[in-house]
């Protein structure tokens, strides 16, 4: 079968299931594992070579990963330390031993039932993280508590893959188990993705935006994240991680919402890709020929393990409602499983028929998981006060009340009297040039274009309040206008014009709030230089309003001819008698008045 067949039948896939599934309130992710299965070869088998495209569609997970790294400062991450190893080195120790000892207790061998254990206790960082983001519960306490443990059963994988080796018998020096190699390995990773992140990357990522061409910036942040998962992998560490970690050293960057705009649409794609391809190899045979071992298993697997993450979620200052949901949305079992188990067949440590009973286990609890957690928010509804809660808890730095798009002369202002009344804000200037200059001043900003949908969604632009449109180019302005109307109802824009036909223009579109950039300090300037030729000040002043008030009014009135060259001269000529002759009455009547 040819690729563009196979991408014809994926992409067609996708469209049917996914809205469906949506419509039926499951999710897009059981939607990607139904599809998948239905084309799968347990079903329709149009698709063949099942575990070539999963290990393909596993990068959907690095690019998951390096997104979430872009989100998570390194001030941040260090003051996750207690909930990441806490909670989740808790989690997996006590899930871990107890799926093991009912794993003896059904009678595998020891060093295969601690391989099945432990494996089991990982749960779905690609499943987990996607359905909490289409529920916006990712900010939320237990949305994060749930991160923290997911990010530590991640870090958990490079030891479970040393015991798989471990364990297998396959080993007859000791340098074999304890690889020395391999740690030195890791170590040098973690020192050379740092130095080049310092040294490197922002030079790179600033000499890229300085030519302007969106696609290469595109290619340079999917090289970043492919290079580093590469770098990390023959180090010996997870794919996933190596972009993690690149990821967090780009938080603090300038690019950070220009990057992440740029890679979204290749990592929803992928990670579409890979929940399609968990459902093709989903087998089927063993769900009809041994349904009571593999109900056994999901049960055992959920039930354990939703146990544990409650008494954690608990013993770690969550309340009920946040430590239920936690349980209810990691209890499934993860990814790495495919991975893992894998190792330990092709090692002989674990049987290939064990293999596909916990796989197919894994897939269906994958599949239970959008149901369990619209249990919990079933559960949820009604409770006073949660939805309150949960917004209350939601970080200041995330979700900033006010965007400045264009961070040059008008926007630095109005960003220091927001600043001054320490109100947050998102700076964006899609000049490179620009952004160093202003960075050298300590002040935050971000590099990227705010006419680009994916760059307002990583500012989080439907979570903000007032947009400040301050851009140069006056198509880019517009371009941005439209885009929130259409995207962002929610945002109230104050945009600056740059001349009278661009104030017209964003009339035109809808903007109510819009400042000429030089009318206000042109009116200050003219009421200095009346006062030097002698005019008292409160005339002068006054002399001023009145041309604004003239003005503004004669902004409006037009707005229908703006476009007609012709008729705006023809107004402008009658204006300025019209203008004229009213300061002429203005000046008559105060002397009559004087009189």
């Amino acid at each position: 079968m040819s690729l563009l067949l196979q991408t014809l039948i994926f992409l067609g896939t996708a469209i049917i299931t996914v809205p469906i599934a949506k419509r039926l309130g499951l999710g897009a992710v059981l939607g990607y594992l139904i599809g998948g299965i239905i084309i799968g070869p347990f079903a329709l088998s149009l698709i063949g070579h099942v575990d070539s495209i999963l290990h393909f569609a596993e990068f959907g997970i690095v690019l998951l990963l390096f997104i979430i790294g872009l989100e998570l400062q390194p001030s941040r991450l260090w003051t996750m330390r207690k909930s990441v190893f806490g909670m989740g080195g808790l989690q997996v120790a006590a899930t871990g031993a107890i799926l093991t000892a009912l794993a003896v207790m059904a009678g595998l061998a020891l060093p295969a039932a601690i391989i099945v254990g432990f494996t089991l206790a990982l749960s779905s960082t690609a499943f987990a993280l996607q359905i909490l983001a289409e529920k916006g519960m990712l900010t939320t306490r237990p949305g994060r508590a749930a991160f923290s443990v997911l990010l530590f059963q991640d870090l958990a994988v490079v030891p479970l893959l040393a015991l798989v080796q471990l364990l297998s018998g396959d080993h007859s020096d000791p340098a074999d188990i304890i690889n020395l190699g391999a740690f030195l390995k890791a170590i040098a990773f973690f020192a050379g993705v740092l130095i080049a992140g310092h040294y490197l990357l922002r030079p790179l990522l600033r000499l890229v935006a300085l030519t302007g061409i969106r696609e290469i910036f595109s290619a340079v942040a999917l090289f970043l994240v492919t290079g580093t998962a590469l770098l990390a992998e023959v180090s010996g560490l997870s794919m996933a991680l190596g972009a993690f970690v690149a990821g967090v050293l780009l938080a603090d960057s300038e690019y950070r919402h220009e990057l992440e705009a740029d890679i979204e649409p290749f990592k929803g794609l992928l990670l579409g890709l890979f929940f399609i391809a968990v459902g093709m190899s989903v087998n089927l045979g063993l769900a009809f020929s041994e349904p009571m071992t593999v109900f056994a298993i999901v049960l055992g697997l959920i039930t354990v393990k939703g146990i544990v993450l409650y008494i954690v979620g608990r013993l770690f200052g969550l309340d009920n409602a946040s430590a239920r949901s936690l349980a209810l949305t990691i209890a499934q079992g993860g990814e790495f499983a495919f991975v893992i188990l894998g190792a330990a067949v092709a090692s002989g440590a674990v049987d290939t028929a064990i293999s596909d009973q916990i796989i197919l286990a894994v897939t269906l609890s994958m599949g239970i998981t959008p149901l369990l957690i619209a249990i919990d928010g079933w559960l949820g509804k009604g409770r006073p006060g949660l939805a309150d809660k949960r917004e209350f808890e939601t970080p200041k730095d995330e979700e900033n009340q006010v965007i400045i798009a264009g961070f040059g002369r008008v926007g630095q202002i109005i960003g220091r009297v927001l600043r001054a009344k320490n109100i947050g804000f998102t700076a964006i200037e899609k000049n490179p040039s620009q952004v160093d200059f202003v960075r050298k001043f300590g002040n935050k900003i971000y590099y990227g274009d705010p006419s680009r949908i994916g760059l307002l969604r990583a500012a989080k632009a439907h979570k903000a309040r007032i947009f400040v449109l301050a851009v140069d180019d006056v198509d880019s302005s517009l371009e941005a206008v439209r885009i929130i109307h259409k995207h962002f109802p929610n945002l109230t824009i104050h945009a600056r014009a740059r001349n009278r036909m661009h104030a017209h223009q964003l009339m035109e579109l809808g903007v109510k709030h819009v400042q000429r950039e030089t009318f206000l300090s042109s009116l200050e300037m003219s009421r200095q230089v009346l006062s030097g030729l002698g005019y008292v000040t409160s005339e002068a002043a006054e002399i001023v309003e009145t041309f604004r008030l003239q003005d503004e009014e004669r902004l409006s009135a037009q707005q229908g001819i703006y476009r007609d060259e012709d008729k705006m001269a023809a107004e402008a000529r009658e204006w300025a008698l019209e203008l004229e002759r009213i300061m002429k009455e203005d000046e008559a009547a105060k002397k009559g008045h004087s009189e």
